[in-house]
């Protein structure tokens, strides 16, 4: 089934669309190497769980309106990582707010090169222009420190500390432009 009620957001360098089952083999690649997930649960994915976060992906937008994307190189199509906003109603102390929360991730290949930054900064437009949330919140492992770059280059700020799923854990929140303007 196509995904065409998921917006296609294009930058310099990259094109965010929704995801395809055309996707999974990169995906389950991406999320299956050691360096990736190495900061966000430090267990490759399986075939399985990665079945479920497609799924996960499209049902966002099914249900809440948002999500994540796909995001690939313009030149090549090659995918080159995943953002997006999710409500994933995360079971850690203290709780997450009921912020929309933000949330990044590349193939090993493609690190350093800004693309992060890039696809984070179309998807906060994004959320600025549709959804308009007052806030948005993301977590980071302490010791990730190119996601920590990331969150400050796109305007987060810390706001606490957390333990999620046994350790421990940075939270983030970004002021939305028009919430900014309206203190």
């Amino acid at each position: 089934m196509p995904t065409t009620d998921i917006p296609t957001l294009e930058t310099e360098r990259l094109v965010l669309q929704g995801h395809r089952i055309e996707d999974f083999e990169d995906c389950l690649a991406m999320w299956a190497d050691p360096a990736v997930v190495r900061f966000i649960s430090g267990k490759p994915s399986t075939r399985e769980e990665m079945w479920s976060r497609l799924l996960r992906y499209v049902g966002h937008w099914a249900l809440l309106g948002y999500g994540f994307w796909a995001v690939r190189e313009k030149g090549t199509g090659r995918l080159v990582g995943e953002v997006g906003l999710g409500d994933f109603h995360r079971d850690m102390q203290p709780p997450l707010s009921s912020a929309v929360e933000a949330g990044w991730v590349l193939a090993s290949g493609n690190h350093g090169k800004g693309y992060a930054t890039e696809a984070v900064r179309a998807a906060l437009a994004w959320a600025d222009a549709h959804l308009r949330p007052e806030r948005v919140a993301c977590i980071i492992a302490p010791e990730n420190t190119a996601s920590l770059r990331v969150a400050d280059k796109c305007g987060f700020r810390q706001t606490g500390q957390g333990i999620y799923m046994g350790q421990p854990t940075l939270m983030f929140e970004r002021v939305a432009p028009t919430a900014q303007s309206a203190r």
